[in-house]
């Protein structure tokens, strides 16, 4: 099975309240939404949480394409985790990575599918993407 999950994350103050969302999509058709929300967190801990809680709603192996607008998720998970992981969850200042509770959760979810990751301009002309906004933002209220 094919698909696709637009992902985001939003926070009123950051911290603040966040919100997040994804939208599970078979070719063009929207198969359903789920979003939710957390207090006082961080904007990069409700975009790391999106793509997570998506990818525990598909049961089936499956191949993936997460579009997310969000350089920090889609450079971390595609580039940066392998030397996060050899270094013992340190950066390149030899300093705790910030967030290794939800990184280690992502890695682990993507190895249970085939998944490629997308970046996309955030508020631009990407009709998912900017539902997936919408839907976040309105779980900070």
């Amino acid at each position: 099975m094919k698909l696709k999950i637009y992902t985001d994350g939003a926070c009123s103050g950051n911290p603040g309240k966040g919100g997040w969302a994804a939208i599970i999509l078979d070719d063009k058709t929207i198969q359903f939404t789920i979003s939710g929300s957390a207090e006082n967190t961080t904007n990069n801990r409700m975009e790391l949480t999106a793509p997570i809680m998506a990818l525990k709603k598909i049961k089936k192996k499956s191949e993936i394409t997460i579009i997310t607008d969000s350089l920090y998720v889609k450079d971390g998970i595609t580039e940066w985790i392998q030397k996060w992981r050899i270094n013992g969850w340190k950066n390149s200042n030899k300093k705790p990575i910030k967030n290794k509770d939800l990184w280690i959760k992502l890695d682990a979810s993507c190895k249970k599918h085939k998944v490629m990751w997308k970046w996309v301009k955030a508020h631009a002309e990407d009709k998912f993407n900017n539902l997936a906004d919408e839907l976040a933002v309105s779980k900070t209220k």
